[in-house]
């Protein structure tokens, strides 16, 4: 079943949780929720995603909003690792390709973030994948990337239908949370109002969150 923004947001999958206490939608009543999914290995994460998370964070903390970060996998599986995001939660430590840009934008000269993350941190619930996916799978995952997909001419379907196989087969793993939200890659932001109510997807940087927030708090 695929998730839909104005409906209750199911709880998100976690395997590890390296720092905070654990928790998870349904324990967040009367807050409004923020969560930050990233990659280990994700330039973009450290550069833009976590920043910008930190700073709602120390903005709206005492206003209630919670900030969690979860840490998945849709890639370089070697690199992320529920050790690589405790490494990064104990020491600050990064690896592979953040590692490299961190440097490379003067952000970092010892391998380390330049910040330290406040808000709580867990691993992705990652399952290991077997054989082929399934026709439900596959097709639940083309509608959601494609709503006119069935409109679309057969020869196309095909081609689309072929390539998702194919990204399928690649992965090593399947990770709980990413596939639930239908993220599309990372940074991505999950935002749930005070009731429960999942308000927001986004991939990227988008700079919308901080007023989507405000207008969630004016909501009262």
């Amino acid at each position: 079943m695929s998730v839909q923004i104005g409906q209750k947001a199911p709880n998100f999958g976690t395997s590890k949780w390296v720092q905070g206490m654990p928790t998870n939608f349904d324990q967040e009543k009367d807050h409004i929720v923020l969560v930050e999914v990233f990659q280990v290995n994700c330039p973009g994460c450290f550069l833009y995603g976590i920043p910008e998370a930190i700073n709602i964070y120390n903005k709206y903390k005492d206003q209630g909003v919670r900030v969690l970060g979860i840490a998945t996998a849709f890639e370089d599986f070697d690199k992320n690792t529920v050790e690589n995001l405790e490494l990064l939660a104990k020491t600050g430590e990064t690896v592979g390709e953040t590692k490299k840009a961190l440097a490379m934008y003067g952000k970092s000269s010892d391998g380390k973030i330049p910040y330290k993350i406040p808000f709580p941190l867990a691993m992705d619930n990652l399952e290991k994948t077997a054989g082929k996916p399934s026709q439900g799978k596959v097709m639940e995952f083309i509608k959601s990337q494609l709503p006119d997909f069935d409109s679309q001419p057969e020869d196309y379907k095909k081609q689309i239908i072929a390539r998702v196989e194919q990204y399928m087969l690649s992965k090593a793993y399947s990770a709980e949370t990413f596939d639930k939200f239908q993220l599309r890659g990372t940074p991505s932001t999950i935002l749930v109002d005070r009731k429960g109510i999942l308000r927001d997807v986004s991939f990227g940087q988008s700079g919308h969150i901080e007023g989507m927030i405000e207008d969630l708090l004016n909501e009262g």
